[in-house]
């Protein structure tokens, strides 16, 4: 049988299923250019707005480190240490509109054959909101973007009708993906934030407002650690942080529980899996809980040498999945994908020291 690491997902034909998330990786051109070039199958550009941002005045981005020799966990550098997770308060991207739209169209120009997500944010509750989300939408795929990629998950936005901050309303959800869709007919995906008391509630609207896909997870809401004898947090500004966002390896079990609880309920709908991937072992989990698409952020970002976009480990995702094809005689991942969601279960379907175990409930008379 010959495999293939070709897929499509959303209607779009990917050279292979790996692709670069929204963040640091793809801040510019120069680095989607050099991201193509190395072999990756797509990107999603970091997110484009309307509205004014401004960084930090320090570090953005830190990567802690676990080891078996205290402190455990730390964004120390030593010896021996293995890589455990990134955390970062970084915005959206301050390049405005008017200079990333010749650049998009350079790079899909340039590469034909590889996918260009365009990720853009805007506010919400007021039609001059959905208009600036339709002006984004239009202006990037007038330029060739092949999708979109709604921004409703970033967990670093003050205002409260942007980013993760509308993860709960289904109406806002609805109303952007209305808006989208009415300006642009290319595929849509709505990022979800993890952090949110109705996931699936939000994935259903998102899916029945016409969404192609639910890419997730986001980072996680979370805050760096202080140093019990300075007493200071390992990354600050003026003493001072605020809540930011938790990935890399460390959220591989949280994004793939909730990657399981979309597909399982929506089986027949698209997901692009986020969250924790270093190699193929990760990638195979989110693929067999059944995302058709991976995305890849904080490995990239460590990989020395590669100007942050992963240049060794693009090329070993895809000598292992196609190693994994060989082995196994799968065509694509498509022969393999989904195959986790019958044997996720309820706690009391799992087998019991006694056959007399019903979950708890007290037996009827």
């Amino acid at each position: 049988m010959v495999s293939t690491l070709s897929t499509t997902f959303t209607g779009l034909n990917f050279v292979n299923p790996f692709i670069l998330a929204s963040a640091p990786p793809t801040e510019s051109k120069r680095k989607i250019m050099k991201a193509f070039e190395a072999g990756w199958g797509g990107v999603v550009t970091k997110t484009i707005g309307l509205h004014p941002v401004e960084n930090v005045a320090g570090p953005k981005t830190i990567y802690q480190r676990t080891s078996e020799t205290k402190p455990y966990v730390s964004r120390m550098k030593r010896p021996d240490t293995v890589s455990h997770s990134s955390w970062n308060w970084e915005l959206i991207s301050d390049q405005p509109l008017e200079l990333w739209l010749p650049d998009l169209e350079e790079i899909k120009t340039t590469y034909p054959d590889r996918m260009v997500i365009a990720s853009i944010m805007a506010g919400a509750g007021s039609e001059e909101e959905m208009d600036n989300w339709r002006k984004l939408a239009k202006a990037v795929v007038d330029v060739g973007c092949d999708a979109i990629e709604l921004n409703l998950s970033c967990p670093h936005m003050d205002r409260k009708d942007m980013g993760s901050n509308v993860a709960n309303d289904e109406d806002i959800i609805r109303s952007i993906l209305y808006a989208v869709k009415s300006a642009v007919s290319v595929p849509i995906w709505a990022k979800l934030t993890p952090a949110s008391s109705s996931l699936l509630d939000g994935a259903n609207a998102a899916y029945e407002a016409g969404a192609a896909s639910i890419s997730l997870c986001n980072t996680f809401p979370s805050l760096p650690l202080m140093d019990p004898e300075t007493l200071k947090f390992e990354v600050e500004v003026d003493g001072l942080v605020t809540s930011g966002g938790l990935g890399g390896l460390a959220i591989l079990h949280q994004s793939l529980q909730r990657v399981s609880d979309i597909s399982r309920a929506f089986p027949d709908k698209s997901i692009s899996g986020i969250g924790g991937i270093r190699g193929f072992r990760e990638a195979f989990n989110f693929i067999v809980h059944g995302a058709g698409n991976l995305q890849i952020c904080t490995a990239a970002m460590e990989e020395k040498g590669s100007g942050g976009v992963g240049i060794k480990l693009i090329q070993e995702l895809k000598d292992d999945l196609s190693d994994y094809l060989e082995r196994h005689g799968h065509s694509s991942i498509e022969d393999f994908r989904g195959i986790a969601r019958e044997r996720i279960v309820e706690h009391s379907q799992v087998r019991r020291k006694s056959d007399s175990y019903n979950g708890g409930f007290a037996q009827s008379a």
